[in-house]
């Protein structure tokens, strides 16, 4: 589905880029640092990131559809960028050498099979007191508008494969030390969450 939807992912890209701007400043990332994006799409955090990490930091992408995965390394090569890696591979599953700084994940927690699972993921493989930032898509949370959820969940399945089951602020809670809630938007349908692992047995 994501490798149909990689040609049209542009018009979201326009449309989250100040939700993803802000979500990005919440990372606090530094010179030097070692990031890593879940779920990375075409690459539309990768221009920011690094902006922030400089040329000594390091960015590092996943994302399992080959489609986004070309789009993402076209846009690498086009910037010249070469602190930059995608890799196609299971946010589920995906093993790394070295821990990172900060973690980032824009609209794909939410259409992942087993949300759990990838959010545990992340966490092993980052350093102690490191954040994670989460830009995700649900139902309607309250008010009279949540009649509305039956439509928007079926759309979102159609759309995005967006996965009902998968319950992405509620297990980033159950995984992370920290996790806040950081920002609403687009009706209250898209929000933020800012997390964080514990500064020692982060493990």
């Amino acid at each position: 589905m994501w490798d149909r939807w990689s040609d049209y992912y542009r018009l979201s890209e326009r449309d989250f880029e100040p939700m993803r701007e802000a979500a990005i400043d919440e990372l606090g990332l530094e010179p030097g640092d070692r990031v890593l994006d879940i779920g990375c799409g075409p690459g539309v955090n990768f221009e920011r990131v690094r902006q922030d990490i400089g040329d000594d930091g390091t960015l590092v992408a996943v994302d399992y559809s080959p489609e986004m995965v070309e789009k993402a390394r076209d846009r690498i090569d086009r910037h010249g960028w070469e602190n930059v890696e995608v890799r196609r591979a299971d946010a589920t599953t995906v093993e790394f050498e070295e821990r990172f700084d900060a973690a980032i994940a824009t609209l794909s927690m939410s259409v992942m099979p087993d949300v759990r699972e990838a959010v545990e993921n992340v966490h092993r493989h980052l350093t102690p007191g490191a954040p994670l930032a989460v830009i995700d898509i649900g139902p309607i949370p309250e008010g009279p508008a949540r009649i509305a959820n039956p439509f928007l969940r079926r759309f979102l399945r159609w759309y995005a494969n967006w996965n009902p089951d998968g319950d992405v602020p509620a297990s980033v809670a159950a995984v992370f030390a920290v996790s806040e809630l950081v920002d609403r938007f687009f009706l209250e349908t898209c929000y933020t969450l800012l997390a964080r692992k514990a500064d020692v047995g982060g493990d």
